[in-house]
């Protein structure tokens, strides 16, 4: 069963994380006008306060930062309003107009509207709204990029991480109905975040962003993970990437015992399959510092809440991540005798 592929979090995700590489990959010239060294906000509550009144046509994702010019007087914000679209729309060159003047109407400070078209007609590429009557003349004309538009050898050897970013949104698109071909530009991405020296953070994010976008029928993504697992140890290298994709990063916890008692209320009382898989990766975690990521899509599979609360204590208790995995295995082996986990 081929998953659908969830376009909003993971660029909403990467331009906050990554706000000065998105900037001086997209719109160069304006990220040389930032005061960087001054910091930058995010305003995303302002922004769907401002936006709940004029919702106007279906985007990705949108974002308002504010941000200070290079040399401006101390007082002087600068709002950068972002929206990343989706699809064509008619309407959307009107939308960028109306939010421009309702945040202006709103702060009363200069307000930077851009634009990212991650649609795939090519001939649309709005970049003005305007009107006039009677001599009375109003409207926005606003910067914007075409990820279309970008090819894909010049992306690949590109130093910034947007790069990466927008060939693998790129080839999604392309791979469509080809999801061999779709496994083999994720695999190769997945080599070259490797072969980059980013901070290992960074390829975590990366990773994140490739396998929201770069979603996989189930069973290739079984043996995306074993590839990329045996390359991982190859490489010595290891990423709980399973675990990063869904958000759900927390770091060390202070104990097993508070991890436990958090993922068996999480389980037991919100009936959440979600929670209680995530709560079993938590304690894995914690115990063993590195999960393989076969492991994690292992766990993420477990569609039944008793097994994952038995697999929750096992977690705590068990000595080793061979004895667990072995534990698993043999349990969905007997819950479905037909199928099991394959090795």
């Amino acid at each position: 069963m081929q998953e659908q592929a969830d376009y909003d979090s993971p660029w909403k995700e990467m331009i906050e994380g990554y706000f000065l590489e998105f900037m001086t990959f997209f719109f160069p010239e304006i990220a040389a006008d930032i005061d960087w060294d001054l910091g930058y906000e995010f305003l995303d509550k302002e922004l769907q306060q401002v936006a709940r009144d004029a919702e106007m046509g279906r985007r990705i994702a949108d974002k308002l930062v504010k941000v200070r010019r290079n040399g401006s007087r101390s007082d002087l914000w600068v709002f950068i309003h972002i929206e990343v679209q989706g699809t064509h729309e008619i309407a959307f060159e009107e939308r960028m107009y109306v939010y421009n003047y309702r945040l202006f109407d709103c702060y009363h400070q200069p307000i930077c509207s851009l634009a990212v078209l991650a649609d795939e007609r090519q001939s649309w590429k709005p970049t003005r709204f305007q009107y006039d009557i009677w001599g009375c003349q109003a409207g926005l004309t606003f910067p914007v990029v075409k990820l279309i538009e970008y090819h894909a050898q010049d992306l690949e050897t590109h130093p910034n991480m947007f790069a990466l970013a927008t060939l693998a949104y790129l080839k999604t698109l392309d791979t469509k109905k080809q999801p061999e071909q779709r496994y083999e530009w994720k695999f190769r991405l997945y080599r070259v975040l490797y072969d980059r020296g980013y901070e290992r953070q960074d390829i975590l994010e990366l990773m994140r962003f490739i396998d929201w976008v770069m979603v996989l029928p189930d069973e290739l993504q079984f043996r995306f993970d074993e590839t990329i697992t045996a390359y991982e140890e190859e490489q010595h290298m290891q990423y709980i990437t399973s675990f990063e994709r869904i958000g759900m990063e927390k770091g060390r916890r202070e104990g097993i015992q508070q991890g436990v008692q958090q993922g068996l209320q999480q389980g037991l009382e919100r009936g959440q399959l979600e929670q209680s898989r995530l709560a079993v990766i938590d304690v894995l975690t914690v115990r063993f510092q590195v999960v393989p990521i076969s492991l994690v899509n292992q766990i993420l599979r477990c569609e039944e809440l008793v097994l994952l609360q038995a697999l929750l204590r096992q977690a705590a208790i068990i000595p080793s991540l061979a004895e667990f995995e072995a534990t698993l295995r043999e349990a969905v082996a007997a819950q479905n005798p037909q199928r099991g986990i394959e090795k």
